[in-house]
């Protein structure tokens, strides 16, 4: 990773911890046993944890993963919308895929659901469609398209089947207006709870596509990035914490 980039990305946490700290005020939730236990400024932080993680679920993750796809990609974009139309025979197919799949009749196979959903791309009644859009979308220098939702590290088995139904109409909706293109849609998550035992997430099992549909953690910041991202990432995050140490001691300071 070279400088410019580090120093992008430094810019970026900056950024939205700062933001963070002109804009945030710890829930009102009155908790006296545990705020008189732990003490208000260690209420404050715990809050202030969880808000900050949402934030970088939504906003900060997706900033970085389009400043590092762009160093290894032709393009790479975020908040992209994949297109306006899908045919009655592609939601017919998707439909038989998710009932396939949530019966046990079949396992998930990425390339071979992407093979029936373009037979029938623009075959039948086209039909509006508004997808949701595409968090990050890449493209390689050889054309191929990635569409990739990123995602909190632990869904349950309801949001994984939603999950698994926007990554086929992804398919569906971008064939529809491009038939002919190599198309990936993926869900990627920024790192493993697990660590260290591998991603194992049991509510994903025989609806996702392991090795085709998923990248958790190094196998996503490396393909990216190239080998070493995800390190080099980790180191950054740590950078940006020590030089900032006492600007966040300062704000936690004044809930004492």
């Amino acid at each position: 990773m070279n400088q410019k980039l580090k120093t992008k990305i430094k810019g970026i946490l900056e950024g939205c911890l700062r933001a963070k700290f002109e804009k945030y005020s710890p829930e009102t939730k009155y908790m006296p046993f545990h705020t008189n236990l732990l003490g208000k400024d260690r209420m404050a932080l715990f809050s202030f944890i969880h808000s900050i993680s949402t934030s970088l679920g939504l906003v900060t993750f997706e900033q970085i993963a389009k400043e590092i796809g762009l160093t290894n990609f032709k393009t790479a974009e975020r908040n992209v919308k994949v297109g306006s139309q899908i045919s009655a025979d592609s939601e017919q197919v998707i439909q038989g895929i998710m009932n396939d799949l949530s019966t046990a009749k079949t396992s998930p196979d990425k390339e071979k659901e992407i093979t029936e959903i373009r037979k029938v791309c623009n075959s039948g009644t086209m039909k509006k469609s508004k997808p949701t859009k595409v968090d990050l979308k890449l493209e390689s220098h050889s054309g191929e398209i990635y569409l990739i939702d990123i995602k909190s590290v632990k869904p349950n088995i309801g949001e994984f089947k939603g999950f698994k139904r926007t990554l086929l109409e992804w398919v569906a909706v971008y064939l529809a207006a491009n038939p002919t293109a190599k198309v990936h849609t993926l869900l990627a998550m920024p790192y493993n709870p697990y660590h260290p035992e591998s991603y194992a997430r049991w509510t994903m099992k025989g609806m996702i596509d392991i090795n085709n549909e998923l990248k958790v953690a190094e196998e996503f910041w490396d393909f990216l990035g190239g080998e070493g991202t995800y390190d080099a990432l980790l180191d950054i995050f740590e950078e940006v914490g020590v030089e900032m140490r006492d600007e966040i001691d300062a704000y936690f300071a004044k809930f004492k």
